[in-house]
């Protein structure tokens, strides 16, 4: 099943009090810019609801670009005054600069990687021919635009590894820009594909085309927020332009379903994902008959139908297809199904689900079956046969990481994966299945010292007695007493589990003599569906309760205290930190809200906010999803008067998965109703997205954000 088009990058709220240290930072804004507001009242069963802000949904509206220009320079006039800011920047500067390799992707004799020589904005894609080629440069995104405003956001070779297929976006968007590069030449060739949104690109094994998605070309203008509907699966031929492209499947009863393709490795079927809840999905397939010659006609049948759990092909042999699925087994399992006979009476279970495991992925590597599974957020891989004997565990450089990135075929003995921690940069593995060898195929040089820290994990209990996992990372020697500056991070969503990895700003973080800690909220997947669903829709309460109940337990166990702790969130963890800050203003000395959801009434209207309607319900749908989005929605529970702490927000007017009026709204009611002189900042920033950032516009982001939260809670330019 394809990744849920919601988050994910890696990056926050609160307080009734005026923080012990906020004597370190500068004195407030003077003024804040004055927002207009509007009589506007929306009523949903019979409560009404005030949206005097609701005109800044209109991202043409002539009132916002002055206003967000004179937000801009305010924030900007703050943060300069920072020692700490200027000192953060300096120390991520240093330990950012390393070079950084993807696994690399084999086809036919070559293998395809990308790597970042240190403080590129984005990394070059290279070729060799085999493990020990000489790679050259095959696609330079950073020649592309100047200042990294296109984004190289995927790329593809073909099976014999002839073409490249690689998909730009302006400044990052979701909407990509799919082209063809001759592998042999380094030529782009003509004919683009356009309107490609949450798509996978599949080719076909004859090296011809390839499979992709795409929506109707949105009314000018209204590109970020346009209500996503109506896409459907197409064919592109190689050298023919897109008015000529083949449709394959799509469905008008369904037009807000995400529809994509897959072929499998020996080119004989593609499978065809069609979702809209966050975790499950049907499962089409089509025959493609010969894959030196594929029908691109064959006849779609359905496999699986009911929605009723994740269904993810992950090979197949002969007529059978091995998938990885949740149905009755919530933290996974492999089975085996005749694609003649996919009636689950037949299905036979390969590889079980655990107790103490959750499967992440699954891979059909050299006629075997690995299996990533994750035990409490740590990762461990394990063989087994198709036939479901286990073979052997596959040895990993550290107990506490996290596998990624995994680069299997299944008839290649070779299998790459990335590794990483809280205090281990990433490398990449290479993994033998013939005889159960691992080599290290690249290991960076970084300028960090993993012997002065510890990563410890530890859990505590949170409402109705549930006991949440939490890592904790920090120098050795730390004294607990309190007074440590600590940023506590948190998502809490989706399914998703954020996992332990190296961070430069986390290092630097660390390096100042700061504590970071990072808890496996309900809502996330860290435990399996049973844990997802105990933290979306009317159970989302779980998740912000989750979050508080950490603080508390920091401070409890004297790490640190309220005036010297921060927390942060992003995306779906920017509602996470946006509700904090309402339900407890007293609780955290200074916020960090990234990209949130943070108008929880109205999310469901732009863009595709209508896809996370699964996770957080809909308060048009039934008076019941009102009131519980209702009681939560950040935006509607701020309060004159009240005095939050020292918060920073950020957005991007290109924002086009979390529309950028989420932050707007949120902004600027909190700074009109803030009631003490701790500030609040919104920093809107320009040619970048909801997941993608030059790493020029990155480094000064982390700057930005973690020089305020530090100044606010305490920490010493000096660390």
């Amino acid at each position: 099943m394809k990744l849920w088009p919601m988050m994910l990058v890696c990056a926050a709220a609160w307080g009734c009090y005026m923080p012990a240290v906020a004597a370190s930072v500068p004195p407030p804004p003077q003024a804040y810019p004055v927002a207009p507001r509007d009589a506007v009242v929306d009523h949903y069963f019979g409560t009404p609801v005030p949206a005097p802000y609701q005109w800044m949904e209109n991202l043409q509206d002539p009132r916002l670009g002055p206003w967000i220009a004179a937000e801009n320079r305010l924030t900007d006039a703050y943060l300069a005054r920072l020692p700490l800011r200027a000192a953060f920047y300096a120390s991520l500067l240093r330990l950012s600069d390393y070079p950084r390799e993807s696994p690399p992707v084999q086809r036919g004799p070559w293998l395809f990687f990308s790597r970042n020589a240190g403080l590129q904005n984005q990394a070059v894609v290279y070729v060799q021919r085999g493990p020990q080629g000489k790679p050259r440069v095959l696609l330079d995104p950073n020649a592309l635009s100047r200042h990294g405003g296109i984004a190289l956001a995927d790329w593809v070779p073909s099976p014999d590894g002839r073409y490249l297929a690689y998909a730009l976006a302006a400044g990052g968007s979701d909407w990509e820009t799919i082209h063809v590069l001759d592998v042999a030449t380094g030529r782009t060739l003509p004919h683009a594909v356009r309107w490609v949104k949450f798509s996978g690109i599949d080719w076909t094994r004859d090296d011809r085309g390839f499979f992709y998605s795409r929506y109707p070309q949105p009314p000018a203008g209204k590109a970020i927020v346009q209500r996503l509907a109506d896409q459907a699966l197409y064919y592109h031929w190689i050298g023919r332009p897109q008015t000529d492209d083949r449709l394959i499947y799509r469905r008008p009863d369904r037009p807000q379903w995400i529809i994509d393709g897959s072929v499998s490795q020996n080119g004989r079927y593609l499978f065809i994902d069609f979702q809209f809840r966050i975790t499950s999905n049907e499962l089409y397939v089509a025959d493609l008959g010969e894959p030196a010659h594929p029908d691109l006609r064959a006849p779609v049948r359905p496999l699986f139908t009911r929605d009723d759990a994740a269904y993810t092909p992950i090979g197949t042999q002969g007529s059978t297809v091995y998938v990885q699925t949740d149905r009755d087994a919530p933290r996974g399992r492999v089975i085996a199904v005749a694609l003649n006979d996919p009636a689950p009476a037949h299905w036979r279970t390969v590889v079980p689900q655990q107790a103490d495991s959750v499967i992440a992925s699954a891979h059909l590597a050299d006629g075997r079956i690995l299996v990533h599974r994750t035990v409490v957020d740590k990762s461990r891989l394990a063989l087994y046969t198709t036939g479901g004997a286990f073979l052997r565990s596959v040895p990993l450089p550290d107990a506490t990481g996290t596998v990624g990135g995994i680069s299997a075929r299944a008839h290649s003995p070779a299998v790459y994966f990335a590794f990483t921690s809280f205090l281990r940069p990433g490398e990449v593995v290479r993994y033998d299945v013939a005889d159960g060898r691992t080599h290290s195929f690249f290991k960076p040089q970084v300028r960090f010292d993993p012997r002065h820290y510890v990563v410890r994990q530890v859990f505590y209990r949170s409402t109705g007695g549930v006991k949440v996992p939490m890592f904790i990372v920090h120098r050795k020697g730390l004294a607990r007493d309190g007074s440590t500056p600590t940023v506590l991070y948190g998502y809490g969503g989706f399914d998703i589990t954020v996992p332990p990895y190296f961070s430069p700003a986390i290092a630097a973080w660390l390096h100042m003599g700061g504590i970071y800690a990072m808890p496996n909220l309900r809502g996330g997947g860290v435990y399996g569906q049973a844990w997802h669903r105990a933290g979306m829709l009317q159970n989302k309460q779980h998740v912000f309760d989750d979050f508080a109940n950490a603080a508390r337990w920091l401070i409890r166990h004297r790490y640190t205290s309220t005036p010297h702790l921060a927390i942060m969130g992003y995306s779906n963890g920017g509602l996470l930190t946006g509700a904090s800050v309402t339900e407890h203003p007293h609780l955290f000395g200074a916020v960090y809200i990234g990209h949130g959801v943070l108008d929880m009434l109205r999310f469901q209207k732009f863009s595709g906010g209508e896809y996370w309607i699964a996770e957080y319900g809909d308060a048009d749908r039934s008076a019941r999803e009102f009131h519980w989005l209702y009681a939560y929605s950040p935006l509607q529970n701020l309060h004159k008067g009240v005095c939050y702490p020292p918060t920073i927000i950020t957005t991007s007017t290109d924002d086009d998965r979390v529309v950028p009026s989420n932050a707007y709204k949120f902004a600027a009611r909190m700074q009109r109703d803030q009631g003490c002189a701790n500030p609040v900042l919104l920093h809107v920033a320009t040619a970048t997205s909801h997941i993608y950032m030059p790493l020029h516009k990155h480094l000064r982001h982390d700057a930005d954000n973690w020089g305020f939260l530090g100044s606010a809670i305490g920490m010493k330019a000096g660390g």
